[in-house]
């Protein structure tokens, strides 16, 4: 799928040879084809979209030190940051028209995210991408990304600290929809501690993304977000829903009116902690 090459890829430098995936859990990493993962303690890393997100920077700064040997001061090395879907807002948005010069263009999709997001527009950081055009209704479909700025900067700072130049910055639901090469219409669920990442894909383009956090993960508390999503899905796209790709599940929620599959590489099924790494592997060619 096309949405993060398309938002990230801004310069087309060759890709970092350091990549990193945060969660609450740990760091997902890829250092030049060697892919790991290490846990951070409990409670050191908390995703918001409106709190400061690294609650025990300290913790995670030794962790990537670990991973990493410091270069002496020299240049910082360059390398790609996911972030945790719920310290963003993914957002589609839909235009009868859309203005070509790119001032306009940011102007308007500013105006647009400003009624959906917990945080002020002014002092966040938006990256947008139009996507193909694939619908008989000629919208015109725009996938907007934004972080607030004081989170943002708190996450480059972090990797600035260990060394690191963050050049290419995205959220895992969007990384990972790379991992997603089926054009049929479906919907797919990664479940992240009590984090639930719901996207509606269309012939290889986003049409929703829903990041909730829950109370307990139940199957009664899925379903209530999965089901009336199926409805809207087939409301707007004028077909129904034959499938959820799950991830992070430790087993599909009884109930289910689908076909249901785990999100996998030709590796294997995919730890929802690195999704998004395995996502913008998969992306690069690696």
């Amino acid at each position: 799928m096309s949405v993060l090459d398309s938002i990230t890829r801004l310069v087309k430098d060759p890709p970092p040879a350091h990549v990193f995936e945060l969660s609450e859990a740990g760091v997902a990493y890829s250092i030049r084809g060697h892919v790991a993962f290490e846990r951070l303690p409990e409670g050191a890393l908390v995703p918001s979209p409106v709190d400061d997100n690294l609650k025990r920077p300290e913790a995670i700064s030794s962790l990537l030190l670990s991973i990493v040997t410091p270069n002496g001061g020299k240049k910082r090395t360059p390398a790609s940051l996911i972030l945790p879907d719920f310290a963003a807002r993914v957002t589609v948005l839909d235009f009868d028209s859309f203005p070509s010069a790119a001032e306009e263009q940011a102007s308007l999709v500013k105006f647009r995210v400003k009624k959906t997001i917990p945080f002020d527009i002014d002092s966040a950081a938006v990256r947008y991408f139009v996507q193909p055009e694939s619908s008989k209704k000629k919208k015109i479909e725009v996938v907007a990304v934004t972080v607030a700025l004081d989170i943002l900067a708190k996450y480059e700072a972090l990797f600035r600290n260990a060394g690191f130049q963050a050049g290419e910055i995205t959220t895992s639901g969007i990384a990972a929809l790379n991992l997603w090469k089926v054009s049929e219409t479906a919907v797919i669920a990664k479940l992240v501690g009590k984090v639930l990442s719901v996207m509606v894909v269309s012939g290889r383009n986003l049409k929703l993304f829903r990041c909730l956090s829950l109370e307990d993960s139940s199957d009664e508390e899925v379903l209530s977000i999965l089901l009336p999503t199926f409805a809207y899905a087939e409301d707007e796209l004028g077909t129904p829903v034959r499938r959820v790709v799950l991830c992070g599940f430790d087993r599909a929620p009884q109930g289910l009116p689908v076909e249901v599959e785990t999100l996998h590489t030709r590796a294997g099924i995919v730890n929802p902690y690195s999704a998004g790494l395995a996502g913008y592997l998969e992306g690069m060619g690696a």
